[in-house]
């Protein structure tokens, strides 16, 4: 068995490889952009608005969900594309699936957001 040490060094290159892959998203990815700005909306949203901890535990998860899913989807979307460069019908629906996960995470984090900001912003008019 190739068993490989703990090194710090290499938990370090871990993270950096992490962190790559998030800037490379947002930098390469429009639909990564907009989840990005929404994020912001709902931080600016949360803070005004004083919502509880609780809610912003409930927040937090279906964000990272939604990033979680990008991610995937965009990892899934570029392997595809280097493992067959023609059009595949099999390809189109691994990457369709992909896709219909980022919306479904989508639309459960508008669905969360509504239920907690929607009678905020009710009771201030």
């Amino acid at each position: 068995m190739n068993r490989e040490d703990f090194k710090l060094k290499s938990r370090f290159n871990s993270f950096r490889y992490a962190f790559n892959g998030l800037r490379s998203l947002i930098r390469n990815e429009h639909n990564a952009r907009i989840h990005l700005m929404a994020l912001l909306g709902v931080i600016i949203l949360g803070i005004i608005l004083k919502i509880s901890f609780p809610e912003w535990c409930l927040l937090s998860i279906v964000i990272g969900l939604v990033f979680v899913a990008e991610l995937f989807n965009t990892a899934l979307e570029t392997l595809s594309d280097i493992v067959e460069h023609e059009w595949n019908d099999k390809i189109k629906n691994v990457k369709d699936y992909a896709a219909a996960a980022v919306l479904v995470s989508a639309i459960v984090s508008v669905i969360v957001g509504g239920l907690i900001f929607i009678p905020r912003l009710l009771d201030l008019f």
